[in-house]
């Protein structure tokens, strides 16, 4: 039985990630809850069976405590990081990581030096039709990649899902990003991610950002980015809260293959590949594998994990200030 603490019970996806912990009592448990909000710290711990303790530092002082889960608001994660990896805690941190390169290679750093498991909530990674493209980018069955286009879109904004409880995440001076980058992070990992380690180096990109609705005044609710890698691919991107439906998920083209997913059916060819036709559903994916906050579950639970690397974070974060900072000076 590992036990965990929350740092924060800020973000989202805080909910769910209390749900899946509920679904492990032989695996894990939660000790203890903070939050600078009293009354949500508060309602968080009842929903754990957790004591609320009101300093951070009771939580990274405690022996007991192996683990830490960090779904504060974004611009509190920095001192909480720090913290906790000088403490010697296993981290999960929702992404994202942090606000710009600075403070989130400041907590790569810090991670690094302490030699601490750490993960974030890039739970796409798992997904088959992901872990599909992946391994065919890798056995090279799309010749040379020449194009990608990927698109996390959702109505948040048309459902004022930010208007009252979750409203920070609206406000940029806390969460660093509005609707593009919140969802459009989900979207650049999983770009930077399929190129690899070698070809994930970005060169240069663009963005151009829109308040949309203007439901939330000052924060940008969708936007377009384009980037290019040094290995001479051209990625698009698409994010935003104001879609009533993400029918085209992604496209990968290259000189021997396509892969485009349309409502949730893959349809892929290759002229290496057997049988595969762009215009008929593929259906030979492989098996989903735990991902985001269940890979961190199954690692601080002894189990092997596939996990998300500090400097992967730190790498989208910076990716991401970047077409921010070109959206605003136009």
């Amino acid at each position: 039985m590992t036990t965990l603490a929350f740092v924060g019970c800020a973000h989202i996806h805080t909910p769910g990630f209390i749900k899946a912990i509920g679904k492990r009592p032989q695996e894990v448990k939660v000790k203890s809850v903070w939050d600078h909000d009293a009354e949500r710290a508060k309602k968080r711990a009842a929903e754990l069976d957790a004591k609320v303790v009101s300093d951070p530092k009771a939580i990274f002082d405690d022996a007991d405590v192996k683990g830490v889960v960090i779904c504060s608001e974004t611009d509190r994660h920095e001192p909480l990081v720090l913290a906790a990896a000088a403490a010697g805690k296993a981290l999960f941190v929702e992404k994202p990581l942090g606000i710009t390169s600075r403070d989130a290679n400041t907590m790569a750093d810090a991670i690094e030096k302490a030699k601490v498991i750490f993960q974030t909530g890039y739970f796409m990674r798992g997904l088959p039709r992901n872990r599909f493209i992946k391994q065919k980018m890798a056995d090279g069955a799309f010749g040379t990649i020449t194009r990608l286009r990927f698109s996390n879109c959702h109505s948040g904004a048309l459902g004022g899902w930010f208007d009252t409880e979750w409203r920070w995440m609206a406000d940029v001076k806390q969460a660093g990003v509005g609707g593009f980058g919140d969802l459009g992070t989900h979207g650049l990992d999983i770009l930077m991610w399929w190129l690899g380690e070698n070809g994930s180096a970005v060169e240069n990109c663009t963005a151009a950002i829109s308040n949309g609705t203007a439901r939330y005044p000052n924060c940008d609710e969708l936007g377009e980015g384009i980037i290019r890698f040094k290995n001479g691919v051209i990625a698009t991107l698409a994010a935003g809260w104001d879609d009533v439906a993400n029918p085209a998920q992604f496209e990968v083209c290259g000189t021997e293959g396509h892969a485009i997913v349309f409502n949730d059916a893959m349809h892929f060819q290759s002229k290496q590949e057997a049988g595969s036709d762009i215009k008929k559903p593929w259906t030979k994916l492989p098996e989903a594998k735990p991902a985001g906050f269940e890979a961190f579950l199954d690692a601080v639970s002894g189990k092997d994990a596939e996990l998300v690397s500090v400097r992967e974070a730190a790498s989208r974060t910076a990716v991401m200030e970047s077409l921010y900072q070109s959206a605003r000076r136009g």
